[in-house]
């Protein structure tokens, strides 16, 4: 008899091999990469990642796209990334073994502020996050719903087209726990709205090929006028 039990397991089997879930944590970025790209990123050989990847696809946690003659793939969709962050979140964040400046640059980036697949995360997620309830725009109380005057602030002064917000089955909003802060950021169509918005306006930009993201000053100024967040919290 097929169960959920079985279900679960099944989806357990797929992430308890290293290479495959360091695939699906690299595609946490919200990219889609080639299966090379991976190969490399895992460590293994391509015809092995190939493997790994259609194992995923079967399973339900990737999608395939083509252009031309290139195939590439990502995460299936939002509710799988909330998935792997929500697991993620439930370790102690890693000691990094500092090798070199430039690993410790990078995993410094990483928690000033990153991509959480399509939200901000970091201590830039975070800051947000806070100053939305402190500002009475998210009410963590109530199933972390957005109040009334936030979904104002996001169809005025943010500029985010109502409709966005209401499109597709994804919550509205929901709590992500963030897995360097220990603390809660913005997910669900809110979050992903506010992180291309913020991108939009050139407030925040990529730095580096991964997930980090850097505040811009043109940001620096719009998040302290529109939320009042100073530049040290953002260190």
């Amino acid at each position: 008899m097929h169960t959920r039990g079985a279900d679960l397991a099944g989806l357990a089997a797929l992430l308890a091999d290293p290479t495959r879930a360091e695939i699906c944590l690299a595609l946490l970025d919200g990219r889609a990469w080639t299966a090379g790209e991976l190969a490399r990123h895992a460590g293994v050989a391509p015809s092995t990642a190939t493997e790994h990847l259609n194992r995923l696809m079967t399973g339900g946690l990737l999608v395939e796209r083509r252009q031309g003659r290139h195939r590439y793939v990502q995460l299936a969709g939002p509710r799988v990334a909330e998935l792997l962050e929500a697991m993620v979140g439930q370790f102690e964040p890693p000691r990094p073994t500092v090798s070199s400046l430039r690993a410790a640059t990078a995993t410094a980036a990483l928690a000033r502020g990153r991509t959480c697949y399509d939200h901000l995360a970091g201590r830039l997620g975070v800051a947000i996050t806070d100053a939305m309830i402190a500002r009475d725009l998210l009410d963590p109380g109530t199933g972390f719903a957005l109040t009334d005057a936030g979904l104002a602030w996001f169809t005025g002064p943010l500029g985010v087209d109502a409709a966005e917000l209401r499109k597709g089955r994804r919550p509205l909003a929901r709590p992500c726990l963030d897995w360097t802060e220990r603390r809660t950021h913005l997910g669900g169509a809110a979050g992903a709205q506010l992180c291309r918005r913020l991108r939009d306006l050139d407030w925040v930009q990529g730095s580096g090929t991964g997930r980090a993201v850097r505040v811009t000053p043109r940001g620096a100024d719009g998040l302290a006028e529109l939320l009042d967040i100073q530049s040290a919290a953002l260190r």
